[in-house]
């Protein structure tokens, strides 16, 4: 006997900036009945034309489907788009991608819990366009048993999802800790930018060399994270006093183009700080240290 056709996948996605709706699009492309609710109603109408349905509201979209997904731009969103709808959460999995604290994010799954719903944070690792590929990654803590149910539908968002734990909080940190690299990272290309464009250089003049660059900061941190790890600031390989100088040199060639030096200044003021607290002929890695330490007022 033939066997019994399989129900079609469904979703809801609750938020349609860039990131949901690339990931009410991906789900889409996968054959998922999908179900939207955005307090703008018109960032839906290309997806409806796809096949989406819009719900009227958002109690109607948490009761179309057992899964939820939320693109939120952080937590207090979520209160205020899901707390007139609260009684619909009993019985729903939601999946919160919304970018926030740790912290944040332990409270928001107690309250989503304490209302019978299940709580998984999510912490994704691409922008919109690379939504829905295969090498994009997600972090997911939570309870392991809705992550195992629903890994196959987290998986249409991008193709990898990396579960951190029960911990509510540890996803949001993972993408917390990949954030901080991520933003300070593009504001030094910025600044490089706006320097070279001080002086007649294009941005795609300096574009190979920026990406030459941030491919071989993999081998420092291959480099120094055993090191870091061990308490080992050994001044063997590179010295603070050596990149004190280095920034000095930066600030000023911004200085005399006329362009703006807080970001170049911050980090100069790192390496100064550091120094002053005796450790000028040690690794920069010493800066960890410091960074540690909340600085008291």
């Amino acid at each position: 006997m033939p066997s019994a056709p399989q129900p079609t996948p469904s979703v809801t996605v609750i938020g349609l900036g860039p990131m949901g709706q690339a990931m009410a699009a991906a789900y889409l492309d996968r054959g998922y009945d999908v179900t939207l609710w955005n307090r703008t109603r018109s960032r839906a109408d290309a997806l409806v034309e796809r096949g989406a349905t819009f719900a009227e509201s958002a109690e109607k979209a948490l009761l179309a489907n057992e899964l939820v997904v939320l693109s939120l731009t952080d937590f207090d969103a979520m209160y205020a788009i899901l707390e007139p709808a609260k009684a619909a959460l009993a019985g729903r999995t939601v999946v919160n991608l919304s970018s926030d604290t740790p912290e944040k994010a332990r409270a928001g799954a107690r309250w989503v819990t304490e209302l019978g719903g299940t709580h998984l944070t999510g912490g994704v690792l691409v922008p919109p366009p690379l939504i829905g590929t295969a090498d994009a990654s997600t972090f997911y803590s939570g309870p392991r048993e809705a992550y195992d149910k629903h890994r196959p539908a987290l998986e249409v968002i991008t193709g990898k999802s990396d579960y951190r734990g029960e911990d509510q909080g540890l996803a949001a940190l993972m993408y917390q800790l990949n954030m901080v690299i991520f933003w300070p990272s593009m504001i030094a290309y910025w600044q490089a930018v706006a320097m070279a464009a001080a002086h007649g250089i294009t941005a795609a003049e300096i574009a190979p060399y920026a990406t030459e660059n941030f491919a071989g900061m993999g081998h420092f941190i291959d480099f120094y994270a055993p090191r870091i790890d061990a308490g080992n600031h050994a001044g063997d390989v590179d010295r603070v006093s050596m990149g004190l100088a280095s920034m000095e040199h930066v600030v000023h060639t911004a200085a005399d183009a006329g362009v703006d030096t807080a970001f170049p200044d911050a980090v100069l003021d790192v390496f100064r700080r550091v120094v002053e607290a005796g450790h000028g002929a040690d690794s920069f890695s010493r800066a960890v240290e410091l960074m540690a330490k909340k600085e008291e007022k």
